[in-house]
């Protein structure tokens, strides 16, 4: 008799007990992850989002409409400050992104930044995407969440210098008549003056600084499925 078939006594034969290396969740896996991609305004995000071939969320489309009592003043002005967290819906963008990650669409509405106000909505479908980027200005406000979740891939921020952000930044607004020329070079003076103290906030939040090329070379690993390589301290 070998010692596999050598019988036992008293013991009653059941199904082998796995738990220990096949834990049982009663929550299905999440199919799509999320790059975060934050940065001074002007920095060159949706530019960059486009350049990935990534389906794009745009997370400018979850400002508060002009109108809302909440919407927070730039300190020692009648100005509305659309740079502080607090001029931004960021439960409606954590719904929509956790939307896509799960079913792969969601609904947002349409935002026109030069009336400040939401004009309608629209349908994101990226299908089967396993990976989208969600840009805008306030991406790093929601690493955590987004972490807490468990769809976060990767979060950047871009960065490009405060002049050359500066000059693209009045450019855009100028040319798409975001705000009145007054306001817009208020408010461009201003991020040119705090945009190191706003990479170095984006960055506390969970953020990493780069350039667009390293952005590329991240996001082309997030794509991958590989873990983007930890910064390399100087």
């Amino acid at each position: 008799m070998t010692r596999a078939s050598k019988p036992t006594r008293g013991v009653v034969d059941g199904p082998p007990d796995a738990s220990h290396w096949c834990p049982v969740s009663s929550h299905p896996p999440i199919p799509g992850r999320v790059v975060l991609l934050c940065g001074p305004s002007g920095s060159g995000k949706s530019l960059l989002a486009a350049r990935s071939g990534l389906p794009v969320l745009r997370l400018d489309d979850f400002y508060k409409e002009g109108t809302d009592p909440t919407l927070p003043l730039v300190a020692g002005s009648s100005d509305i400050d659309w740079d502080h967290p607090g001029s931004w819906d960021a439960d409606a963008a954590i719904a929509a992104i956790e939307d896509l990650c799960r079913t792969g669409r969601t609904n947002v509405p349409v935002y026109d930044l030069a009336l400040s106000a939401r004009t309608g909505a629209d349908a994101v479908d990226i299908g089967q995407a396993p990976l989208f980027i969600a840009e805008g200005i306030f991406a790093a406000e929601i690493v955590a969440r987004c972490r807490e979740l468990g769809v976060l891939a990767d979060a950047l921020c871009l960065s490009r210098g405060a002049v050359t952000t500066f000059r693209r930044r009045f450019l855009r607004d100028l040319k798409e008549g975001r705000k009145s020329v007054p306001f817009l070079l208020r408010r461009g003076w201003r991020l040119m003056r705090d945009e190191r103290s706003i990479v170095a906030r984006q960055t506390a939040l969970g953020a990493y600084a780069c350039d667009r090329d390293e952005a590329l070379r991240r996001l082309a690993a997030a794509a991958a499925g590989r873990h983007p390589a930890a910064p390399t301290a100087v």
